[in-house]
């Protein structure tokens, strides 16, 4: 009995050789529509499949193979008498193999259409045919990917296709569709919490290892949108692993959240700041970041990229020893030079002048990437044991500017509260920051209480700004502001904060015992300022 496959495909690269082998090997092509004609255009002879159907293609090509005849020579069981009866009784005939591959909805609802031309992209027919085909995958030889076209070949040649690989190959069919029916959903869906969680991402690199060496790695993008990574062009250095790829995240995060000009994004809560601090003057435009085991070590506003680097590196000039800078703005060749005499992983900037890319090149294994994007997730996921936790992205700054203490902030000082705040939301928790001049130069983070994490960065703080003043490099005055993440549940912190010439403390407030924080800088002259939005980052 002559064999029959069924080719109906979007993407046509790569179908005329295996459907001359297949010709050429007495199977009979059944296709429709725009496949057909390019075969037939390729002197490929080829059955339309409504005349195996007996019914003519309608509703503008919506219904082509959905029917009996197709479906049945798909699933019918060849080891299984009462199937192949009743195909027989019926005058249907087998289908032993299928070409297809899908309308690209993925890359169609990334384009902005409306709609009704997005609808127009969602296939129907063809992942009918393959969960059909996967299901008998026995029978049924199923390709949606044109690198799996040889092997097949091969294996006709060799008078069969291996059960396991054709297991592979339904495998595939289970796995895509289920991708295009996520993203399918996704675009429809209008709850931030619907009943059931999709998601829909492909492959994009396998990684050498994960977090450590032994554990096995790879990175996913979604289909159906870009985020700041997928816009992401790395233009030299070594193959990015599991760590760096998470670094390289916080860290553009962070850049990111004291805005991206390029990109017309704003600083984080740049609307909350609007709203209650009106007449806030603006802030210096450039921001460096340097991040080191997925925290800042180093975070600093200038005027020039200059102003803003030099400010990060003293900010903890150890630290930031293998780790990864980010910058808001374009890296030219003078910040290129003292970023060159470093030990980074990554630079990561929008762009990079053609001096400063020359200059970084010099370093085999530096990772430069251009980043013309900034972040916009609107939710993030983290894996559970079981499950996924989702919450929506952390995108509010100040719920209210409240000063609950006698003494009021130094209108001076208002600029590095802000900037305080933004930065402690990008550092593990419990989390505090001592800031001057628009400049972290004391971060305490990860810790388990919110008395050591403020002991770290004030400690920090201290040594940053002795060995600055030593060199010339300041003025030697203490640092005046402090930012925490979450509210102090004892007056610990105010006491350590005022003994190292903290004079404004800056966090959300909200403990049963705000009060006793509150009364300690009421004693102690300082000022406190409650913002009503805790920034816990775990």
């Amino acid at each position: 009995m002559k064999k029959r496959a069924l080719f109906s495909v979007y993407d046509k690269n790569g179908i005329i050789d295996l459907a001359s082998f297949l010709v050429e090997s007495g199977w009979e092509i059944l296709s429709t529509g725009g496949t057909a004609r390019y075969l037939q255009e390729h002197a490929i002879p080829v059955t339309d499949v409504a005349t195996i159907t007996g019914f003519p293609e309608c509703l503008d090509g919506r219904v082509k193979t959905l029917h009996p005849a197709i479906h049945a020579g798909l699933l019918a069981r060849r080891d299984n008498p009462s199937h192949l009866e009743t195909l027989a009784k019926q005058g249907f005939t087998l289908i032993d193999l299928v070409c297809v591959n899908l309308y690209p909805f993925f890359e169609k609802v990334q384009a902005g259409l409306s709609l009704e031309e997005t609808i127009e992209f969602i296939d129907i027919g063809g992942p009918t045919i393959l969960r059909a085909a996967a299901k008998n995958y026995r029978d049924v030889v199923i390709l949606t990917e044109r690198g799996d076209y040889e092997e097949v070949i091969a294996g006709l040649k060799a008078g069969t296709v291996p059960e396991a690989f054709r297991r592979r190959l339904a495998a595939k069919v289970f796995d895509l569709t289920a991708a295009y029916d996520a993203a399918v959903a996704r675009y429809f869906l209008d709850e931030a919490y619907p009943a059931y969680w999709p998601l829909s991402l492909k492959k994009v690199q396998s990684l050498r290892y994960g977090e450590n060496g032994h554990q096995t790695a790879a990175l996913y993008f979604y289909t159906d949108q870009s985020g700041a990574l997928t816009a992401m062009e790395q233009l030299h250095g070594k193959v990015m692993g599991y760590n760096n790829i998470r670094d390289l995240d916080l860290a553009w995060k962070t850049a990111c959240a004291f805005g991206l000009s390029s990109d017309g994004i704003g600083s984080l809560g740049e609307a909350d700041v609007a709203r209650l601090l009106p007449d806030i003057g603006p802030f210096p435009p450039v921001c460096c970041v340097a991040v080191k085991h997925n925290t800042p070590c180093g975070i600093a506003l200038g005027a020039t990229l200059e102003e803003a680097y030099t400010k990060t590196y003293t900010g903890d000039p150890v630290s930031i020893f293998g780790g990864i800078v980010a910058c808001n703005v374009p890296v030219n060749a003078v910040v290129a030079k003292r970023l060159a005499a470093l030990f980074l992983e990554i630079i990561v900037a929008p762009d990079f002048d053609a001096e400063a890319l020359e200059i970084l090149k010099a370093k085999k294994d530096l990772r430069i990437i251009k980043a013309p994007k900034a972040p916009r997730e609107q939710q993030e996921c983290i894996s559970v044991d079981g499950g996924l936790l989702v919450q929506d992205a952390n995108h509010r700054l100040l719920e209210k500017w409240e000063v609950v203490t006698k003494a009021m902030p130094d209108p001076a000082d208002i600029p590095d509260l802000i900037f305080g705040m933004r930065a402690v939301a990008y550092v593990k928790s419990n989390a505090v920051v001592v800031v001057k001049n628009r400049a972290a130069v004391g971060i305490g983070g990860g810790e388990t209480n919110r008395i050591w994490a403020a002991e770290l960065a004030l400690s920090r703080s201290a040594r940053r700004i002795a060995v600055e003043a030593e060199s010339g490099a300041g003025d030697g005055s203490p640092a005046r502001v402090l930012a925490s993440d979450a509210y102090f549940p004892f007056p610990d912190v105010v006491d350590v904060a005022a003994a190292a010439g903290i004079t404004t403390i800056v966090q959300p407030g909200g403990s049963t015992n705000d009060n006793l924080s509150v009364e300690a800088c009421n004693r102690l002259g300082l000022a406190m300022v409650f913002t009503g939005i805790r920034h816990f980052k775990h």
